[in-house]
């Protein structure tokens, strides 16, 4: 496959599968194929899928496409819709809006007949296979799904709603992505927009620096003489080091500094400062995107056995190293592999292959691969890109990148930003249509 048709397809490969037949699934994965419930596979079994964001809604309609009308799946999540991470940036410079970036549920009941319970979660029983819901209701299952992506720290000075209010990092989109872009609009020329990048691992890696590039860019536009300041607490660019050291130093040159290596003590939002490792720094706009953690439900039900943040999963199902029966994917999850929407969408497939599988009597895929693509806007009608694949390695019994099979763009263009509204429909109708 060319490198357009990859990043078209790649949101429908990857799913339990051998490299070897990766092709043939790629060529069967049209959407007619994946739009029937097989109703004859002889597997049964209830699964209750906690979640319903880019893990939680692939499984479920997996669950269903790939174990067939036996397979009872139920998924519970609080919202009511969906608001996607990926092009979030975009509503910052006023190139996308909210109401583009949210989805329903409505196809995974329709279409697949997956079960949707609107509630929060009050406790997971992996003995008596059930969860009670915080309005008591108890749903049991035989296999369990946890995909509540992330939480975060709490930056000291933040620790009130009104001083988290002036200080949004917008690194959940919905209200607080409208909030950061309202601030930006509120801003005069030559004024500081300070944002802070955590230590890894946190969401999408490549996430922090296409911002500051999305902001510098409106700025040089609207506020001249304004600044993006980007403080890391990493030693350096964690992701596309190439696109955005140019960005920052040659499309952005002027407006950008960036400043590796700094740490963040505490942000006072009554006056805009950020104390930090390397002083103390005042901005008009701060955008502190905190430290990360697996959802609170993790936590809550002592899934979070890796540095008490994260939970270990056995990646070739996904099944908590702690907690039989329960499967853990996407962001929440301690795996070699990003912590981006794409990749909990072939994670997603990975475990509902899996679980598949395990009903029917069977062994998990031994071998199974998965790949990672994502764009990455420069300017308002440029993008990089970044693509990975992962294999199964089963000495360290973890997912390894593919030699020869990663790499980044070797330049930004309006090309790559054109395929990148394609890539995301592609995704997003893969995981919600």
């Amino acid at each position: 496959m060319n490198r357009r048709d990859f990043f078209r397809l790649a949101s429908m490969a990857g799913a339990g599968v051998s490299a070897a037949g990766l092709s043939s699934l790629v060529r069967a994965a049209t959407p007619a194929q994946l739009g029937t419930v097989p109703s004859n596979t002889g597997i049964s079994g209830r699964v209750v899928v906690i979640g319903g964001g880019m893990a939680g809604a692939t499984v479920a309609k997996y669950l269903r496409l790939w174990g067939g009308t036996g397979v009872a799946v139920t998924l519970v999540e609080r919202e009511t819709t969906y608001a996607s991470n990926i092009l979030s940036n975009l509503v910052l410079n006023g190139q996308r809006t909210m109401t583009s970036l949210q989805f329903g549920y409505t196809n995974l009941a329709a279409r697949y007949g997956v079960g949707l319970v609107k509630g929060d979660v009050a406790s997971i029983d992996p003995v008596s296979h059930s969860v009670t819901l915080t309005d008591g209701r108890k749903l049991v299952y035989d296999r369990l799904v946890v995909a509540p992506g992330i939480d975060f720290d709490t930056i000291p000075g933040l620790e009130t709603a009104a001083a988290q209010a002036k200080v949004p990092h917008a690194w959940k989109a919905g209200t607080q992505t409208t909030v950061l872009r309202n601030q930006l609009l509120a801003m005069k020329p030559g004024g500081v927009f300070a944002m802070t990048i955590p230590a890894k691992p946190y969401r999408c890696p490549p996430g922090p620096y296409e911002r500051a590039c999305v902001v510098a860019d409106w700025l040089k536009k609207n506020r001249p003489g304004s600044k993006v300041i980007v403080l890391d607490a990493n030693p350096g660019i964690t992701a596309e080091p190439l696109a955005f050291a140019n960005a920052f130093n040659v499309v952005h040159k002027g407006v950008v500094e960036y400043r590796p290596g700094v740490t963040i003590n505490s942000i006072d939002a009554s006056t805009m400062t950020l104390n930090t490792s390397a002083g103390n720094l005042a901005a008009n706009v701060i955008n502190a995107i905190p430290a990360h953690r697996a959802g609170k439900v993790i936590s809550d039900n002592k899934l979070a056995n890796v540095g008490g943040r994260w939970a270990g999963v056995d990646v070739l199902t996904y099944q908590s190293t702690v907690a039989p029966g329960v499967h853990i994917i996407g962001d929440a999850a301690a795996t070699t592999q990003p912590k981006a929407g794409h990749i909990a969408n072939q994670e997603a497939k990975i475990c509902a292959d899996a679980i598949v599988r395990l009903l029917a009597g069977l062994s998990p895929d031994p071998s199974p691969i998965t790949n990672s693509a994502c764009y990455s806007p420069i300017t308002s009608d440029t993008a990089s890109w970044l693509t990975a694949v992962f294999a199964y390695d089963p000495v360290s019994g973890s997912m390894q990148p593919v030699p020869g099979a990663s790499g980044e763009a070797s330049a930004r263009s309006q090309d790559n930003y054109k395929e990148m509204f394609k890539w995301f429909n592609t995704l997003m109708e893969d995981s919600f249509a």
